[in-house]
């Protein structure tokens, strides 16, 4: 059963354990936040575009989606400068991202404004190099969320929103992606957002319309679900010092009408088997 470890947020997303805290971007606060066992938080940086994907460098510099503008933001030693501009390849708000160990960053986006009406398009996964170089590291992928990579470095899977099915590409030295394949192809009134890995291969699904998070194994089977009641999941991750807290962020809904209601949480639910890989 989940408790509630911290309420009264807008939309919390893109949980990371980091340094010994719990970091997460809250939406319509512009804030990421880091917040300890004991529920005691602080602001770490805003985000006037709204902040969404986390991760850090090789060096230590914290790495923050901004996701209306489209860019990539470094923040270190309290100064917050764009590392790239992703508008010429994301043709949706930027969302969720994973850091691999040499720093470089693959960024998804909603492939168009939904909140807006704009028809449903896939669209690519950006890759951001150290230097700021962005490139197309994957294609036709319909609303890329959720994403992580195995302990070795050499796997990646992407959790396609739209496309009910998380994505698995062989991850080259140089961070190209090849040999494209469905990891697991889930029903189609699951909706995968965030997503995370444990140390047995598997991977924790919030599922953003199913009050659940789901742990799901290669080929799609089902071996694990813990029930969220009546909020729904957008993200999920490993951590605390064993990485066998599963922290989920829950909402009763999503969109901007968030910013008022202020009712998403961060809750938690102890779990068998711990994290692995990034992020």
């Amino acid at each position: 059963m989940l408790a509630t470890l911290l309420d009264g947020l807008t939309f919390p997303e893109a949980p990371r354990w980091h340094d010994g805290r719990l970091w997460f971007s809250d939406f319509y606060t512009h804030r990421v936040v880091a917040v300890d066992s004991a529920g005691r938080a602080e602001t770490m940086v805003e985000v006037p575009q709204r902040p969404s994907g986390l991760g850090w460098t090789p060096d230590g510099a914290l790495l923050v989606v901004s996701m209306l503008d489209r860019r990539l933001l470094r923040v270190e030693n309290g100064t917050t400068r764009v590392l790239a501009d992703l508008s010429a390849v994301a043709t949706g708000p930027c969302n969720d991202m994973v850091v691999d160990g040499r720093g470089r960053a693959y960024v998804g986006n909603f492939g168009y404004d939904r909140h807006k009406g704009e028809p449903p398009r896939t669209t690519c996964l950006a890759r951001v190099d150290p230097d700021g170089r962005v490139s197309r590291a994957a294609e036709d992928l319909f609303f890329p969320n959720g994403t992580v990579i195995t302990p070795d470095g050499r796997t990646m899977i992407v959790g396609e929103t739209q496309g009910h099915r998380l994505t698995a590409f062989d991850v080259a030295p140089d961070g190209t992606l090849s040999n494209r394949r469905v990891w697991a192809q889930l029903d189609a009134a699951v909706f995968p957002d965030g997503i995370c890995l444990d140390a047995e291969g598997a991977i924790w699904v919030s599922d953003a319309r199913g009050f659940a998070l789901l742990r799901v194994r290669e080929g799609g089977k089902i071996d694990g679900t813990v029930s969220t009641g009546a909020r729904y999941a957008f993200a999920c991750m490993l951590g605390g010092a064993d990485r066998q807290t599963l922290f989920a962020c829950t909402s009763t809904g999503s969109g901007p009408a968030m910013a008022d209601k202020r009712d998403g949480a961060i809750e938690t639910v102890r779990v068998d088997v711990p994290g692995a890989g990034l992020p």
